[in-house]
C-alpha cells in the first residue's frame, strides 16, 4: 500500500507542489490581512482547505497529462521510464487517481465559499486542458504558467470569495516565471518534439532562440514584479526579494554553463522552490509591517 501511494507521489512529482504553494500561502495571507480577528480554528480550517486544494489540483493536473501524454511518453528516452510506459502504474489507476482528485478538488472548493464552488470545475478542467496545448500552439509554455499561476488567485477567492487585481499581478508573474522555466527545460526534447510535430518554443525556433525567448518571459516577469512593488508600496523587504530574483534570472540565463540533465533538473526544482519562498516571505513580512492590499 504504502509503495503504490509512494509511486503515486512520483507519478505527480508531488514536490513540485512547492513551485506555487508559498505563492498560494502568500496569497492567502495578504487576503486575510494578516488573519487578523480570526480564530485559531478558523485559520486552520482555511489553510488545510487552501493546501488541499492546491495538492488535489496538481495531482488531478498531473495524472491527466501523464495519460494524455503516454503514447509521447513511450517514443522519447528521456520519458520512456515514466510510470504509465514503463507499466509502474495501469492506466485504470491512473484513471481513478485522477476522478478521485478532481472529485475531492470541487469537495473542499464548496468547502470554503459559493465562488471557490463554482469556479472548481472550469478551473479544473482548464488545468487538464494544459495537457493539448503542445499539440496546436507553442504559447503552451505560458499556458502552463498560468494554470500554476492560478494557485494565488484561488488563495484570494478561498479567503474573501471576490476576484481582485492584487491576486491577478501574482498569477502574472507566476505565469511568466514558470513559462520561461518551461522553455528552458523544453529544450531537453527540442529534436524529439520536433519529430513528433509538437509545438514547444525549442522546437519552433530552436535552442539558442527559445533561451533568448525564455529570458524575455524572465525579463517581463520582474518588470511587472517592479509595478507590482511600486504600486502596492511592497517595502524593503520586496525589493531585496526583486533582488535576489534579478540575481537568480541572472545566473540561469548568463552565467549557468552546464548541459548536464541532473544538473539542470536540480537547478530547475531549486531555483522554482526558492523564488517562490522568497515571494511568500516578503509578502509575509510586508502585511507584518503594516502593509495591506486594501484602502
Amino acid at each position: 500500500m504504502i509503495k503504490k501511494i509512494l509511486e503515486f507521489g512520483h507519478l505527480v512529482r508531488f514536490s513540485h507542489t512547492l513551485f506555487a504553494m508559498p505563492f498560494a500561502l502568500g496569497s492567502m495571507w495578504v487576503a486575510a490581512d494578516g488573519f487578523a480577528g480570526k480564530s485559531a480554528s478558523e485559520i486552520i480550517r482555511l489553510v488545510l482547505l487552501i493546501v488541499g486544494c492546491m495538492v488535489v489540483a496538481r495531482n488531478g493536473a498531473m495524472s491527466f497529462n501523464r495519460l494524455a501524454d503516454a503514447k509521447i511518453d513511450e517514443q522519447n528516452p528521456r520519458t520512456a521510464s515514466r510510470h504509465l510506459p514503463a507499466g509502474k502504474l495501469s492506466k485504470k489507476s491512473v484513471v481513478a487517481f485522477l476522478i478521485l482528485n478532481g472529485l475531492l478538488f470541487v469537495f473542499f472548493a464548496f468547502l470554503l465559499n459559493p465562488l471557490a464552488g463554482i469556479c472548481s470545475v472550469p478551473v479544473f478542467l482548464a488545468l487538464l486542458f494544459y495537457s493539448y496545448w503542445k499539440r496546436f500552439s507553442f504559447l503552451c509554455h505560458w499556458y502552463l504558467g498560468l494554470a500554476i499561476g492560478m494557485s494565488p488567485l484561488g488563495a484570494w477567492i478561498a479567503v474573501r470569495g471576490e476576484f481582485a487585481l492584487f491576486p491577478i499581478f501574482l498569477m502574472l508573474i507566476l505565469m511568466l516565471w514558470m513559462g520561461g522555466f518551461d522553455i528552458i527545460y523544453a529544450t531537453q526534447d527540442e529534436e524529439i518534439d520536433r519529430q513528433m510535430g509538437l509545438h514547444s518554443v525549442p522546437a519552433r525556433f530552436g535552442r539558442n532562440k527559445a533561451l533568448k525567448i525564455a529570458l524575455g518571459s524572465h525579463l517581463a516577469m520582474l518588470g511587472l514584479c517592479l509595478v507590482f512593488g511600486i504600486y502596492w508600496k511592497m517595502g524593503i523587504a520586496w525589493w531585496l526579494v526583486f533582488s535576489l530574483m534579478t540575481l537568480a534570472i541572472a545566473y540561469i540565463h548568463l552565467f549557468r554553463k552546464s548541459d548536464d540533465l541532473d544538473s539542470l533538473n536540480r537547478d530547475f526544482f531549486l531555483a522554482n522552490v526558492g523564488i517562490s519562498f522568497l515571494v511568500m516571505v516578503g509578502l509575509f513580512v510586508w502585511i507584518l509591517t503594516g502593509g495591506t492590499a486594501f484602502g
